[in-house]
């Protein structure tokens, strides 16, 4: 079973989804994130899982038709399981540069 953290944006993301966009990312994860992770082969097609182009390392899974987190790979927790470094959840508004001054 792999291990996960989720950084702070991460949780103040969350914490805005609906509680209808809460339980869509937590059903994709027990029923297609984690046991692709477990397989060790591909993600299946329907997550579309690929890499963020302006951060290398980092990773976008589609998990809702307008549904985006972006995750990266940590250093093992447990031997031998994948560790899942949660980054941002939302829309697509997550790509979105941040404003700035």
């Amino acid at each position: 079973m792999p291990t996960f953290e989720t950084l702070a944006r991460f949780d103040r993301d969350f914490a805005k989804l609906t509680p209808e966009q809460r339980t869509r990312f937590r059903k994709v994860l027990t029923e297609s994130f984690v046991p692709d992770l477990a397989s060790d082969g591909p993600f299946r097609p329907g997550l579309r899982v690929k890499g963020v182009q302006a951060a290398p390392g980092v990773f976008e899974m589609t998990w809702a038709p307008d549904g985006r987190a972006t995750f990266q790979y940590g250093d093992e927790v447990r031997a031998g399981e994948t560790h899942i470094i949660w980054r941002r959840i939302g829309t697509h508004d997550i790509f979105d540069p941040p404003p700035g001054p």
